[in-house]
């Protein structure tokens, strides 16, 4: 079985988000949406969600 190593470490995968979010997306969700959680595909299309964090983690 081969172990799949990841591609940036926690840090590099956190700063490449804030990035994004900051270029692309946080014009687009700012505004009625404080305190949800917004979710990017890095990876590929940069796409995103926002949804409501679970119960216990805000």
């Amino acid at each position: 079985m081969t172990v799949r190593q990841p591609r940036y470490s926690k840090e590099e995968f956190a700063q490449r988000g804030d990035t994004i979010y900051e270029a692309q997306i946080r014009s687009q969700v700012e505004e009625g949406n404080h305190g949800k959680i917004v979710a990017i595909d890095q990876e590929k299309s940069r796409s995103f969600e926002v949804g409501h964090p679970k119960a216990g983690n805000e």
